[in-house]
């Protein structure tokens, strides 16, 4: 089995697990997630490419982090994840790219995420789940951080932080590559 052939038997088997959970239809997550009926069936049978979009709106829905959706099962009490064996799950045109490193575990999930933002480009996202917060930690270069249409400039060495339940955007600016840290922190799920 390739390594995309496992990923997608891991996330089908994921959100399977999750929809059982949460005791949803396909029908019924595909109208709260906005997603169509087909392309669920089609996740679930582990075929199909969902966009970073598509699994943000599933796992928002499901109140799971993403990688609750995408990571295989670990046993491990020490993870230790070099950035170089996780696949992007966004790539901008310009070579701007978002990678999920890891999800804390607990009642409280945080994401860690890796982002690199090429000055001009940006990523927009919808609006989270109420209880959803994000920590942005510039470690070089300068961004800026639009939400709710506010823009808020972040440069190196400055760490912002939001409720995630409106819309935000995150954009490269200066001259060089902004490098930054952002973690999700999702609110209480279901046990």
């Amino acid at each position: 089995m390739t390594e995309t052939e496992a990923a997608l038997q891991a996330l089908a088997r994921n959100v399977r697990a999750a929809r059982t959970r949460a005791g949803l239809s396909l029908d019924e997550l595909g109208r709260r997630a906005k997603v169509s009926k087909g392309a669920l069936v089609a996740l679930e049978k582990a075929q199909g490419n969902p966009n970073f979009a598509t699994l943000v709106r599933l796992a928002d829905t499901l109140g799971v982090s993403v990688s609750a959706l995408t990571e295989g099962r670990t046993e491990q009490r020490v993870r230790v994840v070099d950035s170089a064996t996780v696949m992007p799950l966004w790539k901008g045109e310009h070579g701007s790219e978002a990678r999920l490193m890891l999800t804390t575990g607990g009642p409280a999930p945080t994401e860690i995420w890796r982002w690199t933002l090429e000055p001009g480009e940006e990523y927009p996202s919808h609006p989270h789940q109420v209880g959803v917060s994000e920590t942005v930690s510039v470690t070089a270069g300068e961004m800026v951080l639009v939400v709710a249409g506010t823009e808020h400039p972040v440069a190196a060495g400055q760490t912002a932080t939001f409720d995630a339940d409106t819309t935000h955007t995150y954009r490269g600016t200066g001259t060089g590559t902004c490098h930054l840290i952002m973690t999700v922190h999702l609110p209480p799920g279901p046990a």
